[in-house]
């Protein structure tokens, strides 16, 4: 007779087969995606390891599974993913948002302390940076900005999820080009497109086969784009307001370049992610 598939052994099998197709989190994947078949937070699977798994649920998390092992992202196959400790809604249109993004939404809050201000957020994506600004500092207002209807879209859900959106204008165009002169912006803030194309074959598969590629890739060298808003940032912020961006670490030095030639910022400081490299700009425009 069979051994009856329970909770613990299906995470054990699916563990040691996502490991084997070249996971980096086989647990972690197999547990989220384990708690997504079964309708439960991923927290209940450890109350549940003796638990039989019903035939309906595991033709589910087979299913699951099978798109996981060929590289489809976790996040796309259960539908959202936690940013800043809040669940947003992801699809293949967006951006899977990532833990290092936190960083510019961390500079964010810090130079808005409380203050009632208007915020962009240039390449909003899921919308991640203006929904979770704006869940924090009830004075804000923002606009997100995208060049994809369909990412625009994804972002107002989540902003309504979140029960923001009446402080946030979505926006669609390129960058800062299509806004109006006004308002101006105590911050501009962007996870913008830096990947140069030279660094496509050192992606993962599960990145550059699911995820948006005008998303990521930035240009021949990954600063195009940054160049093209710098300048914009600077003609759309108030006096003493602050340009915050994300970055590959491999174009860091290019960027703080970029920020000085255009000769009409100050107190350019860059902060590191949690893996000690170079990752967010924060630059000030001068009064």
């Amino acid at each position: 007779m069979s051994e009856t598939w329970t909770v613990l052994r299906l995470l054990t099998w699916t563990t040691d087969f996502l490991k084997s197709h070249g996971s980096e989190s086989p647990r972690l994947d197999a547990e989220v995606l384990l708690a997504h078949a079964r309708g439960c937070e991923r927290i209940m699977l450890y109350a549940a390891f003796d638990q039989i798994v019903d035939d309906e649920t595991r033709a589910k998390f087979r299913d699951l599974v099978k798109r996981r092992s060929t590289g489809e992202p976790v996040a796309y196959l259960v539908g959202s993913r936690e940013f800043y400790s809040l669940s947003f809604k992801v699809t293949p249109a967006v951006l899977i948002p990532r833990p290092e993004t936190e960083f510019v939404v961390v500079a964010v809050l810090d130079v808005i302390k409380n203050s009632e201000c208007w915020v962009a957020d240039v390449g909003t994506g899921s919308g991640a940076i203006a929904v979770t600004v704006a869940k924090h500092e009830p004075a804000v207002k923002v606009v997100a900005i995208d060049i994809s209807p369909a990412t625009l879209a994804i972002a107002q859900e989540n902003a309504t999820t979140h029960g923001v959106s009446e402080r946030i204008e979505f926006k669609e165009g390129d960058l800062l080009a299509s806004l109006p002169a006004e308002p101006r912006f105590a911050v501009i803030a962007s996870n913008p497109p830096y990947i140069g194309e030279a660094e496509i074959s050192s992606l993962a598969p599960s990145v550059i086969n699911h995820e948006p590629r005008n998303a990521l890739i930035g240009g021949p060298t990954g600063t195009e784009i940054i160049q093209r808003l710098i300048p914009q940032a600077a003609e759309r912020l108030l006096p003493g307001g602050w340009l915050i961006l994300e970055f590959s670490p491999i174009i860091a030095n290019r960027v703080a370049e970029l920020i000085s030639a255009d000769g009409r910022f100050e107190e350019a400081t860059i902060t590191k992610d949690l893996a000690g490299l170079a990752r967010v700009v924060k630059a000030r425009r001068k009064s």
